[in-house]
């Protein structure tokens, strides 16, 4: 037998390092629909908990909208269940056109094209459209699956300094030479909440003939005075050559995502970006509530201005709680801890408490970053928040973290 006892024993030992650093990642089983108050199984055979969830991506609370509900049940019903196929040979309906053209008018680019899901976006953009004559950018705390795409790619990489625009220009400068050269940032960084400064990196895009792209996954429907992204709250609408962005957060909650931007680097993806060529078109169902959740955000801002205030008044209760948080104004709003097994540890007490937030260690965030990543919705009601905070506020004394500073909390429990 191929998988001998050795080899077993290897990862059994390996798994046991992890459980006994006390990272070990535990799934809590939902019993529910996803929304501001969820039923879990935790641990695996317990009996349900009804908890406030402080943790999921519905940032606009559409995840279980009956409006959505419905159009995803009558796309069931006149487009089938999937398609059986990709896109360029039998995979591609009429509504799979229809959200790609609602998307671009959305995002304010030139043309779409669907994915199964970010990841694979952001996995076969840049091999389609770049070559080893070519360098590509990124900010260094891109997210993993841009890092994922990089490495697919054989243009050369380089990095520079999270949000630093001096760093990014001397970088533009060092690599002037190449054939085609790509700017490589998230919109809003996922495990922070910080957006990037993309005002500054089009201007200095456009001064070293340079392309930006922009993954907006943790923005797309929320920032910006009409949702559109971040490019809108940067006064950069119609200037980034390349977004990719998800369905599966604010918009609609489920899954696939898109690249959207200039029309041949559109074209060159059809063509030739293998997660495109050799996936499963986004299955119809998907595909009819993601063109509902579009008309609903069409209609108003009512969902992404009270998201607004309700990330407001969570921060200023924290903030005057006396936790550590990392500085911003978007919904990701992370309580820093620095230590692992105090994050899983304050994590179970929040689950006794009646809240659902998951700590978060290394390897998803550097070492000694650990923190309870906290994020918003529309779909929460000043009585979540307020119960929410209230729990914050007593596991917090417990574990003698309030006011305290990071250097202070690191003597207590390390990094």
């Amino acid at each position: 037998m191929a998988y001998s006892d050795k080899i077993k024993e290897i990862y059994l030992q390996e798994l046991k390092d992890i459980q006994d650093a006390g990272i070990f990642k535990q799934e809590r089983f939902i019993h529910s629909a996803q929304d501001a108050d969820i039923e879990v199984e935790f641990p695996q055979g317990s009996s349900l908990k009804k908890v406030i969830n402080m943790c999921a991506n519905n940032y606009l609370g559409l995840s279980s909208h009956p409006d959505v509900v419905k159009a995803a049940h009558e796309g069931l019903d006149s487009r089938g269940y999937g398609m059986s196929s990709v896109r360029f040979i039998c995979g591609t309906q009429d509504i799979h056109n229809e959200l790609e053209k609602k998307v671009t008018e959305f995002l304010g680019t030139e043309d779409t094209i669907l994915f199964p899901s970010c990841m694979d976006a952001n996995a076969g953009v840049f091999e389609a459209i770049l070559t080893n004559e070519d360098i590509m950018i990124s900010d260094r705390l891109v997210h993993a699956s841009i890092i994922d795409g990089i490495r697919l790619c054989s243009a050369m990489h380089d990095t520079f300094k999270h949000s630093n625009m001096k760093h990014l220009e001397k970088k533009l400068q060092l690599h002037s030479d190449k054939r085609l050269k790509v700017v490589i940032t998230d919109g809003v960084f996922s495990m922070d909440g910080d957006m990037a400064k993309l005002d500054e990196m089009v201007e200095l895009a456009e001064k070293y003939d340079a392309m930006v792209f922009l993954d907006d996954s943790h923005a797309s429907g929320f920032i910006g005075k009409t949702g559109r992204g971040t490019h809108e709250h940067c006064g950069v609408f119609g200037k980034i050559d390349i977004i990719t962005t998800t369905f599966g957060k604010a918009l609609g909650g489920a899954s696939g995502g898109c690249v959207s931007g200039r029309k041949e680097i559109v074209e060159m993806c059809r063509q030739k970006a293998r997660p495109y060529l050799f996936s499963n078109t986004m299955a119809p169902v998907i595909v009819a509530g993601i063109l509902k959740v579009l008309d609903i955000l069409s209609k108003s801002t009512e969902r992404r201005d009270k998201l607004e205030n309700n990330t407001k008044f969570w921060r200023k209760g924290l903030t005057e709680a006396g936790f550590v948080l990392k500085e911003g104004d978007t919904p990701i709003v992370p309580i820093m801890l620095f230590n692992a097994k105090l994050s899983q540890d304050i994590s179970r007490d929040l689950y006794d408490e009646g809240i659902y937030a998951i700590g978060f260690f290394f390897p998803v965030v550097a070492k000694g970053q650990a923190r309870i990543r906290t994020q918003i919705s529309a779909g929460h009601e000043i009585h979540h928040l307020e119960k929410a905070l209230e729990a914050f506020i007593k596991v917090g004394k417990k574990y003698d973290i309030l006011g305290k500073t990071k250097q202070e909390i690191i003597e207590m429990y390390g990094m």
